[in-house]
């Protein structure tokens, strides 16, 4: 019997999770659109997420965008339409590497650092202590960091597509003997806005499931440094699935036909 015991404490654990998680996303959505705003937090916020993030966005997207030209020269060179390269590059990075690579990035960087930084409140009692002060911990703690990350991941993104497109260029240029005139007449020609705005949303979404997560997995944390341990491994992990996820959904949203 022990299989069915241990089968039926994971179901009512995995539910009790997915409740847990949704009543903190409705209380967080709730003070979003409620007095009083810490602008102060959340302008450090997104220099947290947005500025200190850029870098490694950047290289991501910069690497991306060249391998995209390489391999998609290899393979439609020999179907005599390497004069596609471009549009190839543009539509892959507007529409998927780069906010799916910009929101793992940053979950992997921002998303752990919320979920240890939190639950290190946590288990040392500094979150109480707030409460005690009469300072709402999801005003305070919450809603700077998941407003932070809806408002930088799309600005994170347009930066990444622009420096994706420019790795591209280079490696078809320089590498692939393209003409550089041709090559971003054809992408600014081939590029429609659908492309510009469904990265972003998708950047935006990406942006609240990151920092909702991390702070969520910091909030619940308990059991010391142990604790903190796994609520920021979850954070990254849970996260970067439901970035994957999302990124489906979203995609069949925006494309389906």
């Amino acid at each position: 019997m022990n299989i069915f015991t241990k089968t039926g404490k994971m179901t009512i654990n995995f539910f009790r999770s997915v409740g847990q998680l949704s009543i903190f996303t409705l209380n967080t959505i709730s003070h979003i659109v409620r007095p009083p705003f810490y602008f102060k937090a959340l302008w450090q916020q997104m220099i947290e997420i947005g500025f200190y993030s850029l870098p490694v966005v950047a290289l991501t997207t910069l690497f991306s965008g060249m391998v995209i030209a390489l391999q998609s020269y290899s393979g439609l060179s020999s179907l005599s339409s390497e004069g596609v390269v471009a549009s190839v590059v543009e539509l892959t990075i507007t529409r998927e590497l780069g906010p799916v690579l910009a929101a793992l990035m940053v979950a992997g960087r921002v998303g752990a650092a919320m979920a240890a930084e939190i639950g290190t409140m946590r288990v040392t009692e500094q979150i109480d202590a707030l409460t005690s002060l009469s300072t709402n911990p999801f005003k305070y703690l919450i809603v700077p960091r998941v407003l932070a990350g809806m408002l930088m991941l799309p600005l994170l993104l347009l930066v990444g597509d622009v420096i994706g497109i420019y790795g591209g260029y280079l490696i078809s240029v320089y590498k692939l003997d393209f003409n550089d005139t041709n090559f971003l007449r054809n992408t600014w020609n081939f590029m429609q806005a659908i492309d510009i705005y469904s990265g972003m949303t998708k950047a935006a979404v990406f942006g609240f499931i990151v920092t909702l997560l991390g702070c969520y997995n910091g909030f619940n944390s308990k059991g010391g440094a142990e604790g903190v341990g796994a609520a920021t491994t979850n954070a990254v992990v849970v996260s970067s699935i439901l970035i994957l996820v999302s990124n489906y959904w979203l995609t069949e949203l925006f494309f389906a036909r």
